[in-house]
């Protein structure tokens, strides 16, 4: 499993949402959500931008380049 997964998963899970929550609240598909968490595949730049949005971190330390969350 990637960083960007696992740091992934660990937000939403400490917000206490369900994936299919985080993909509806994004306007995305629950299985592309899934998808990025397990490590499958890795989100576009733009959907890069709303996860950090939505989740309040930056995206260096959502593809592990920043330990800090902002």
């Amino acid at each position: 499993m990637t960083i960007f997964a696992e740091r992934l998963k660990e937000l939403r899970k400490g917000k206490g949402l369900t994936q299919q929550k985080v993909a509806d609240s994004l306007n995305i598909s629950q299985p592309n959500y899934r998808r990025w968490e397990s490590g499958e595949r890795s989100p576009s730049v733009e959907t890069l931008i709303m996860l950090a949005d939505y989740f309040d971190v930056s995206i260096d330390y959502l593809l592990g380049r920043k330990s800090e969350r902002k």
